[in-house]
């Protein structure tokens, strides 16, 4: 019998400092995919995409995307959204589910607390969707060890619950998959502000309204949702 293999992209919104009212969440997002299942065709088909647009071995970064920052501050309106939609119809299409751990950073007063929280959060996931994660013999872990807090309670909490996971260092332009975690991640954090009625001037300009967010494109990413 072939070896069952699952694939876990994570990408994190927020992080370990003291609360700000301008970034109230900790999220750490999780794109789960199946080794068996071939997406090969989709990323080629995406990165022809990106290169005949202008973007060739180019990883895309959703929140400054949206808010107009970092690299894309000179890019015009219509060349962001191109770029966006590229990344968002390569994510739909594609056979994966994906986990959010949400943490509300004003519940936590202290880093030790947070850091509990996030654990708790992490492992309660895994251990709701025991079944799906019995499914597979191994698990390898895409992340960029961007905050090595988080690195090690992702290290902490999979080794406890699982006896076969290896854990890999990503750089995001090498994998298509953790740009669409970063995407998931993004979607996410606007679907809590979506509620509070809370978006930015960008992001209100981008998708029009919470709306329009939430009818073409939050619900169609929710289908994923495990």
């Amino acid at each position: 019998m072939a070896e069952r293999i699952l694939s876990v992209f994570i990408d994190e919104s927020g992080d370990f400092g003291p609360y700000d009212f301008h970034a109230p969440f900790y999220l750490v997002a999780m794109v789960l995919h199946n080794q068996a299942v071939d997406i090969s065709k989709n990323i080629d088909d995406l990165e022809s995409h990106l290169t005949n647009i202008g973007y060739k071995q180019h990883a895309i970064h959703t929140g400054p995307l949206i808010r107009r920052e970092s690299v894309y501050a000179n890019d015009l309106m219509e060349e962001r959204k191109r770029l966006f939609n590229a990344l968002f119809n390569f994510a739909r299409k594609l056979d994966f589910r994906y986990v959010c751990a949400k943490i509300r950073k004003d519940e936590c007063p202290d880093v030790i607390t947070l850091t509990a929280r996030i654990s708790k959060a992490i492992a309660g996931i895994l251990k709701d969707h025991q079944n799906f994660w019995e499914q597979f013999n191994r698990i390898i872990i895409y992340y960029d060890n961007g905050q090595i807090e988080l690195t090690k309670i992702l290290t902490s909490v999979f080794n406890t619950l699982y006896a076969h996971v290896e854990f890999r260092k990503v750089k995001p332009v090498d994998y298509k998959l953790f740009q669409a975690a970063d995407l998931i991640c993004t979607m996410e954090l606007l679907a809590e502000k979506a509620e509070s009625n809370s978006f930015s001037k960008s992001e209100q300009e981008f998708f029009c309204s919470v709306r329009d967010f939430k009818k073409n494109y939050l619900k169609l990413l929710l289908k994923k949702h495990l």
